[in-house]
């Protein structure tokens, strides 16, 4: 049945015990010719030519909503000779959510998120040189600011390498807002603040405060200042540039497409 395979050893990030979450396999040659959709029991099933597309585990390739069933439809549809696996972000991210590879319960997803919070890159800032200081005063703390007043926190920004302390009722705060999303947006949530290696820039977007353009620049702020100073390096910069967009990009339409059915009945239900 049609799955992709397993993630090689040695590739992706390591989990708690050792295990390795899904990294995206190498290309493959198209073996289907129409991709489409159909609701099952567990919900939306992706369909390749007439076979049900499967996890690595070999699970049913199911998902909670009809859009995001689309979106990664899409995906698959989008391919041409060969499946670049690697273009397949939403792909991969429900990979992981059905699979769980590093066995990890919702209090684990968001103490993990949290913990970015003591190494959050708009936290640390730098005393020289001085026009990279007040760039990152300029770009960082409007951000900061928005973050504070919309969860009512307090975050600051530090110079020592130790960073700012953060305090207790903060990150209880976000431990909080966190718990109010289901496992599978969780999922989206933590590879979005991985590619950010942000917390505060990963509410921001996906509170729809910034763009996801804007993100990736601030995520970036001192790498963009070196190649404004000493220039760029040839198609280097500019590929990471932009798999660093697509990767963010898919993370946060991950996370809205699963968190989406709920945040409507929601708002109904206040309405």
């Amino acid at each position: 049945l049609p799955r992709p395979p397993p993630a090689a050893t040695g590739s992706g990030p390591v989990g708690p015990c050792g295990r390795r979450a899904y990294a995206p396999p190498a290309e493959r040659k198209r073996f289907y010719q129409n991709v489409s959709i159909s609701q099952g029991e567990g919900g939306f099933e992706i369909n390749l030519d007439h076979r049900k597309l499967k996890t690595p585990q070999a699970k049913l390739f199911t998902v909670p909503s009809e859009a995001l069933a689309i979106a990664v439809a899409t995906e698959w549809d989008s391919q041409k000779d060969t499946i670049k696996f690697y273009t397949m972000h939403l792909t991969t991210l429900c990979n992981t959510a059905l699979d769980n590879p590093t066995q990890r319960n919702k209090t684990q997803l968001i103490r993990a998120a949290v913990k970015f919070l003591e190494t959050d890159t708009v936290c640390y800032r730098v005393e020289e040189p001085p026009a990279l200081a007040e760039l990152q005063k300029n770009e960082w703390d409007p951000v900061v600011a928005w973050v504070e007043r919309r969860y009512n926190v307090t975050i600051g920004s530090s110079t020592s390498i130790l960073g700012p302390n953060i305090p207790a009722s903060t990150k209880e705060t976000f431990v909080s807002h966190l718990a109010s999303y289901n496992m599978w947006a969780l999922q989206g949530i933590e590879f979005v603040i991985t590619q950010l290696k942000s917390l505060i820039l990963s509410m921001s977007l996906i509170d729809r405060h910034i763009t996801v353009e804007k993100a990736v620049l601030l995520s970036r702020l001192e790498e963009e200042y070196q190649i404004r100073r000493w220039g760029n390096v040839e198609w280097a910069h500019d590929y990471d540039l932009c798999e660093l967009r697509a990767r963010t990009a898919a993370g946060t339409l991950f996370v809205h497409l699963c968190s989406e059915s709920s945040t409507v009945k929601h708002k109904l239900l206040q309405d």
